[in-house]
């Protein structure tokens, strides 16, 4: 069925019929997830089974051999399914279809929603609420896994992946009315998901859009608060198609639009500062992350701070903490003590404010000169809008760094490692210019001079290269 294009978001005639092109192909796709919603729950039950499959089967198997392999082993398949194909692809996943994991797959918010279907039903707190709170859910989340060696045992993907869902159960027992105060307020990978869904290709758009800017509403059918008729921006939208219905004037409608759309025109999608500083400290924290790991710079800090401890008879540096704060595996050959946590949590947050330093300055400069040579807003407003040209290099970044095992078939299959290496360095490129397009498409709206593009747009180039240089190692090794 093809959904008619609502009065409130036509175009002139130049760009009408590419418009209705696109609806024409949404629309068989939307009244497909229309007629099967109600059925979706029996795919979020096979997920939540699959998922504790994947986090507790493998802490009831013997060691993997050295040779062991994901398809002749299940604790390396249950390792790759969660590094080499969920983490990555769920991030590419949602240039295509924006936040489709969370509303139709995710098992963590599902279960967050049943558990407050029969919880107390109290009102979400300020705490919750604050917009930091994911932020801050995210950055501690990615210290413990790192601390603990979520993507080395499956005693910590147990921990990491099944304490958040744990969380998120006790969250929705005791928050919100038939709503994911989860999946809004405190999920780690939702913020990330819910930035990069900016750049996506699906929006989820009002037939009867109500003036005021996007707003935040405990009242209606949305499960993640969005005030239906004002919304905006794509971030908080999980997809889960109950805000739809094709017969109905009022609502939201199905619609695909070029991939980038939202940031090139973010200012009418509520640009949100707490988004930009994810943006930089997110990437920084995950460089940080994977740079301990790899850089030699690391282990001789390490050395030099252990040396002064113990020249000082601090002999506890020394000992190892408890086993669900930090990597304690004897058996095979690793073990944490507290210099190792200190270490890798002041190593990351160290690298998570550089970056972040970095970007804040060069992102400022944007924003400077961009006034010089006529743009419109505040500095601050011009700050926030040019923020978000990154999108595209962050999400490349987390790809090849974290989720470089996507690419170890490629080996496996026969490739060169420089070959995979180049394909790596030409992903990052296709980020690296897609961001300098956005952000010439930003300063464009505020009101610079194509002429006049260059200047403006040169910080935000020496920051994405600035990001590109840091996760080298991951792109081509050491």
């Amino acid at each position: 069925m093809s959904l008619p294009l609502p009065s409130s978001v036509k175009r002139d005639a130049a760009v009408e019929i590419p418009i209705r092109a696109s609806q024409r192909m949404a629309g068989p796709i939307e009244a497909f997830f229309v007629q099967h919603r109600d059925r979706l729950v029996w795919l979020h039950g096979a997920m939540f089974l699959f998922f504790l499959g994947i986090m507790l089967v493998p802490l009831f198997l013997p060691e993997s051999a050295e040779n062991a392999t994901p398809l002749n082993d299940f604790r390396r398949f249950a390792n790759y399914a969660m590094w080499g194909l969920w983490f990555p692809l769920v991030f590419l996943s949602v240039i295509a279809t924006g936040r489709s994991w969370c509303g139709i797959l995710c098992p963590m918010g599902a279960a967050s929603e049943w558990a407050n279907k029969k919880g107390l039903q109290r009102p979400i707190p300020a705490w919750v609420r604050w917009e930091g709170t994911p932020i801050i859910s995210f950055l501690l989340i990615t210290l413990l896994g790192q601390t603990v060696g979520v993507r080395d045992h499956p005693e910590a993907v147990a921990e990491v992946f099944g304490g958040t869902l744990i969380l998120a159960i006790i969250l929705g027992y005791f928050y919100g009315r038939n709503k994911r105060a989860w999946c809004r307020h405190m999920c780690p990978i939702g913020l990330l998901l819910g930035v990069f869904s900016r750049i996506g290709a699906v929006q989820f758009a009002p037939k009867r859009k109500k003036p005021g800017g996007d707003r935040f509403t405990e009242k209606g059918v949305c499960p993640t608060m969005i005030d239906i008729p004002r919304k905006e921006e794509s971030r908080h939208c999980i997809e889960c198609f109950r805000c739809v219905n094709p017969q109905s004037k009022g609502g939201l409608y199905l619609r695909l639009r070029p991939a980038g759309e939202e940031i090139e025109q973010i200012r009418k999608h509520h640009p949100n500062p707490y988004e930009v500083a994810f943006l930089f400290f997110g990437t920084g924290i995950a460089l940080g992350g994977f740079l301990w790991l790899v850089l030699p710079v690391y282990q001789q800090l390490r050395q030099a701070v252990g040396s002064w401890f113990i020249e000082r008879e601090w002999y506890w540096i020394g000992e190892s903490g408890p086993w669900w704060l930090m990597s304690v595996h004897p058996e095979r050959r690793e073990v944490f003590n507290w210099l190792d946590f200190g270490m890798i949590v002041g190593f990351m947050l160290a690298v998570m404010v550089l970056l972040a330093l970095v970007l804040t300055i060069t992102t400022v400069l944007s924003a400077w000169l961009a006034g010089r040579v006529g743009a419109d807003l505040k500095l601050s407003g011009r700050f926030v809008e040019l923020g978000y040209q990154y999108t595209p290099v962050a999400m490349v970044s987390l790809i090849l760094g974290l989720g470089g095992e996507l690419f170890a078939p490629l080996v496996t299959l026969g490739l060169a490692v420089e070959t995979v290496g180049y394909l790596k360095a030409g992903l990052f490129m296709l980020g690296l210019f897609w961001s300098l397009y956005l952000g010439g498409k930003i300063l464009t709206n505020q009101g610079v001079a194509v002429k006049s593009l260059w200047l403006p747009l040169l910080p935000g180039v020496l920051g994405s290269c600035a990001v590109g240089l840091a996760w080298w190692p991951a792109v081509f090794g050491l």
